[in-house]
């Protein structure tokens, strides 16, 4: 039975991560990751070309035998060929990663194929998963609203998603029951929101002093329940059934063994929507400003 989590790689390949203290992770730290990961049931990875060295980290520490979903950077618009490049960008991911297949191939920016070269672009990928390079398709989101003109068009094998104790849209948009009904496989992913949620409270409030009422009333929850954040954070992402995956960032083995020994508890607490907010300034770290 393979574990829910999978694990993300932001880290491996970039300094990743509003608490990162530890910068990239080094190759011998990768390996530790991913045989401790091996050990308990852990068979996913989520990586992306953009990761910096990412994808050639992994393949220094062997992911032959792993489930390895990458994803397509955004076509660059000088772009002549776009089967030739979206090929390149295949071929140069197996190459890197020394794997013959992959499990996955997203959209890192899915409004892509609402332009004018979307039906192009999926017909390619379509191609290469009849081909067998690719097992499944499909895109990485950063807002619910993404979807409705983007299942109109396109059928996708995978939805990748943020989803935490914050931002609650994929939910309460019902889309997430919706996806679910189509037999899509549903991945959730900034479960810490980038680490934001881990932040200790003194230095999170210097950075994102506008939302200090918020953060009082997480925090106070978290006090009253008894839990820390990371338990929280976990907890709720977990329990969520209808994701197949949950995705997480580490930096060391340490990291991971906690995360895991977590994992495994049952989190039956009920966390109050007036914990999840709507603003995209706070939970879309593209909009952050720090």
């Amino acid at each position: 039975m393979y574990s829910k989590l999978a694990l993300g790689t932001a880290q491996f390949g970039l300094n990743y991560g509003i608490t990162n203290d530890v910068g990239q992770v080094q190759t011998k730290e990768v390996r530790k990751i991913l045989s401790y990961a091996k050990q308990n049931n852990i068979n996913s990875i989520d990586t992306a070309i953009e990761y910096g060295d990412c994808e050639l980290s992994l393949g220094k520490a062997n992911v032959l035998d792993w489930r390895v979903i990458t994803k397509l950077p955004v076509i660059p618009k000088n772009t002549n060929n776009i089967s030739v490049w979206i090929n390149q960008q295949i071929q140069a991911s197996l190459l890197l990663l020394k794997i013959p297949k992959l499990e996955g191939l997203l959209l890192h920016k899915p409004s892509e194929l609402l332009g004018k070269n979307g039906k192009e672009i999926w017909k390619i990928i379509q191609t290469k998963k009849d081909e067998g390079l690719i097992s499944k398709i499909g895109f990485s989101i950063y807002n619910p609203d993404e979807l409705e003109p983007l299942l109109a068009l396109y059928k996708p094998d995978i939805v990748q998603t943020p989803y935490n104790i914050l931002d609650r849209r994929i939910k309460s948009s019902g889309w997430l029951h919706k996806l679910n009904e189509n037999n899509i496989e549903i991945q959730a992913r900034s479960i810490f929101l980038q680490g934001l949620l881990l932040m200790s409270p003194i230095k999170r409030n210097k950075l994102f002093y506008k939302w200090r009422f918020l953060w009082r009333d997480l925090e106070s929850w978290l006090v009253k329940n008894n839990i820390s954040a990371l338990e929280a954070s976990l907890g709720f992402a977990m329990s969520e059934r209808s994701f197949d995956y949950v995705i997480i960032g580490v930096e060391t083995q340490k990291q991971l063994e906690e995360i895991i020994r977590i994992s495994k508890s049952n989190c039956d607490l009920d966390f109050p929507e007036s914990l999840s907010t709507s603003d995209v300034n706070l939970i879309e770290p593209v909009n952050w400003i720090c």
